[in-house]
């Protein structure tokens, strides 16, 4: 059920897209340090609210309007003075595992890897949203912040990870009407405090209403569960 899907990285200022790459997205790689993810305990995929499928094709001319601000959905979180640069998405790849259903919501692990060859950090929260279509365009609300995990500097050296949880909750538990549920091929991240998205092909059904669906847990060291 889990695959894992590969950014591409492009020129600063452009989007990065994600295409599909090697499985296991817990494998390989040591990040600085280890912390091992839980989710509450539940049988995993119910509710519906999303499977990961790789990607045929990266996004043709996608307009990466996920979030759009630092504090709705390019991932802000603070900063850490470690003399590191901060991990750029021309740099990570991204991918999705770990899922996990409770009832009305499933959780997943964003992984990012680097595929540099200089170690760089990472802190606080990626921006993550929904998106579809072609161009893809971003479908409902960015993720808003869980404060499950409090924000610390990440060091991913050269193919370590680091990983951050997301909460989906299912389109069903709103109104029809007020959720206005909308199929969806990918979820749109930001890594924390960078402004170019990576592509992750993950089919789901979004509310394209003002109801938020998601949310998302500061990065922590790791590969996730």
């Amino acid at each position: 059920m889990k695959q894992v899907i590969s950014a591409l990285g492009v020129a600063a200022g452009t989007l990065v897209l994600c295409t599909a790459c090697v499985g296991g997205s817990s494998g390989g790689g040591n990040a600085a340090s280890t912390a091992s993810g839980s989710h509450p305990a539940a049988t995993a995929g119910t509710g519906g609210a999303g499977t990961a499928a790789a990607a045929s094709a990266t996004p043709a001319n996608a307009t990466g309007t996920a979030g759009g601000t630092s504090t709705a959905g390019s991932g802000s979180g603070g900063s850490g003075s470690s003399g590191v640069a901060t991990c750029s998405a021309r740099y990570l790849n991204g991918s999705v595992s770990g899922e996990q259903g409770t009832a009305g919501s499933i959780y997943v692990d964003i992984v990012f890897k680097n595929l540099n060859n200089e170690p760089c950090t990472m802190y606080g929260y990626p921006g993550v949203s929904f998106g579809a279509g072609t161009p893809v365009q971003q479908v409902g609300q960015p993720a808003a912040r869980s404060p499950q995990v409090t924000p610390s500097l990440v060091t991913l050296q050269p193919g370590g990870h680091a990983y951050a949880v997301l909460q989906i909750g299912d389109a069903a538990n709103w109104p029809p009407t007020t959720c206005q549920p909308t199929p969806t091929t990918y979820l749109q991240v930001y890594p924390p405090n960078t402004s170019n998205l990576l592509y992750i092909a993950f089919d789901s059904t979004a509310c394209k209403g003002d109801v938020v669906t998601l949310h998302v847990e500061a990065v922590r060291p790791g590969t996730g569960s």
